[in-house]
């Protein structure tokens, strides 16, 4: 492919969630617009009144931004062909409509709901493919408009050709030849003046200069129409792409709404706002979904935006479906958080901390972001990590208290040698509390991991947390004093 300035376009519709096959769509559209200094498009193919969900729309949207897909033209910043809802472009489609009609392209059909339901059923009876059987299709026009006249409101169907075939191509996959019988006549314009997407988004297409479609897979079976429409026009076409379908992990199918409720389970989604909410972060989104249908090379995994701007190009499009990893997710996810600045990390975390109901001092937070930066794989992992620095008291369970292979009267007593120990220091910097802890423990003939271990889960209330004596210079000295204290308390009460 040639680096010439592309035109190019995600149209999704305001239907429900923006899931993961969108989103790839669109970061493969805007790749392309950054790369070749071209324009990307936001359109909103709303003619769907029926599947229309409120909200969807700016949802949408949001997610996009979220994932930093910024667009050139679409609704909200406007651009040379608005308006960019498709439900606002209604007499432009009935135009080109009529062009079809008038060259014998399209026609009128009058068929009434009973009757199609009728032949659907006969189609079943004798195990055919449903498909309009051209009724309609040689209806002389001037009959046709009296019709109208009289109150018939009609759909316009596109009158496919029933002889030959066509061949389509598509940059990814080569040419694509289907017998034109197999083509059905479908419906163009909805009896309520509303195009369908067949029609609406190719002459969207051709308006607004689309060099390159690229859109999922799920289009082919329709692909033959549309370029049919455009040549049924004379408009030169647009450079054909039909991203991978993505499989359900299991590698076995396409996925499904029951799978995506199974994932739920499982804390994963193929909703993009899901993944926002479940800790993922937007460069490790698009770090993974690019790499499920795309490779640089065999070996090289780990990508920021700027990266894939300099090295995506369609030509390593894979387009063999790809099963759904979210192991890859999480790795990727990691990653990411690793590559984070400690103040950009803690600037992420501070709502998950604040939606579990802590005041979150910005601070403290950006002390801590680095003591969990290395273990953690979602950020809402920091909440359980670390909760207890915004903590008043932690309250550890009494069985994780027992130093192991340790009595609680032993335990107890470790801890009242702990709290003597550090009261004595002037503060419990890394570099003086350690030597004194080491010290102890070598008098005491208990091991590190005993004496350490029964100190965590005073002080953290946790069995696993960051490193111990780091923690306790940012939790302060006056409050590790007090929850060690607390500790005993509990032990005394476990011995009754």
């Amino acid at each position: 492919m040639d680096h010439q300035p592309v035109r190019v376009r995600m149209a999704p519709s305001p239907t429900g969630k923006f899931h993961l096959g969108n989103a790839r769509t669109a970061l493969i559209n805007y790749l392309m617009a950054r790369q070749s200094g071209g324009q990307f498009i936001l359109r909103i193919e709303d003619t769907d009144t029926k599947r229309f969900v409120q909200g969807a729309e700016e949802m949408l949207m949001d997610v996009m931004h979220w994932l930093g897909l910024d667009w050139d033209e679409g609704p909200d910043v406007g651009g040379p062909y608005a308006p960019y809802h498709q439900t606002k472009r209604k007499e432009i489609y009935l135009q080109y409509a009529e062009k079809l009609i008038e060259q014998g392209d399209a026609y009128y059909c009058f068929c009434t709901p009973q009757r199609l339901a009728l032949l659907r059923e006969e189609q079943q009876k004798r195990k055919e493919p449903h498909h309009y059987d051209g009724h309609c299709r040689d209806i002389p026009l001037e009959e046709a408009r009296r019709r109208i006249r009289d109150g018939e409101k009609p759909v316009i169907r596109f009158k496919s050709p029933r002889e030959g075939q066509t061949t389509v191509h598509d940059y990814s996959r080569g040419d694509i030849t289907v017998e034109n019988r197999n083509i059905d006549d479908y419906i163009l314009v909805k009896s309520d003046g509303l195009a369908l997407y067949h029609l609406a988004a190719m002459v969207d297409d051709h308006i607004m200069g689309i060099t390159h479609v690229v859109r999922g897979a799920d289009w082919l079976a329709t692909f033959p129409l549309h370029v049919l429409i455009y040549r049924a026009f004379g408009w030169q076409e647009p450079v054909w792409i039909h991203c991978s379908l993505f499989l359900k992990p299991s590698g076995k199918g396409k996925m499904s709404k029951r799978d995506a409720a199974e994932m739920a389970k499982d804390g994963y989604s193929i909703y993009i706002d899901d993944l926002k909410e479940l800790g993922y972060l937007p460069e490790a989104v698009v770090n993974w979904m690019i790499l499920m249908g795309w490779s640089l090379d065999d070996h090289t995994e780990f990508f920021t935006m700027q990266d894939l701007i300099k090295n995506f190009s369609i030509d390593r499009l894979n387009p063999a479906p790809s099963a759904i990893n979210f192991s890859k997710l999480d790795h990727f996810n990691g990653l990411h958080i690793r590559n984070l600045s400690k103040e950009k990390l803690a600037g992420l975390l501070k709502p998950f901390f604040e939606k579990e109901g802590y005041k979150v001092d910005m601070e403290r937070l950006t002390q801590i972001a680095p003591l969990i930066q290395e273990r953690m794989i979602t950020l809402d992992d920091a909440v359980r990590f670390a909760g207890f620095f915004f903590k008043e008291e932690v309250l550890p369970q009494p069985e994780e208290l027992a130093g192991k292979n340790m009595s609680i009267d032993e335990t107890r007593q470790v801890l009242e040698e702990v709290i003597k120990r550090l009261s004595d220091l002037p503060d419990l910097a890394h570099e003086i509390a350690e030597p004194v802890m080491r010290s102890f423990i070598e008098e005491s003939g208990y091991s590190a991991g005993q004496v350490f271990g029964i100190m965590r889960v005073a002080i953290t209330g946790q069995t696993v947390s960051p490193p111990l004596f780091e923690s306790m210079v940012i939790i302060g000295k006056e409050t590790v004093i007090k929850r060690l204290q607390k500790a005993i308390e509990i032990l005394k009460d476990m011995a009754g």
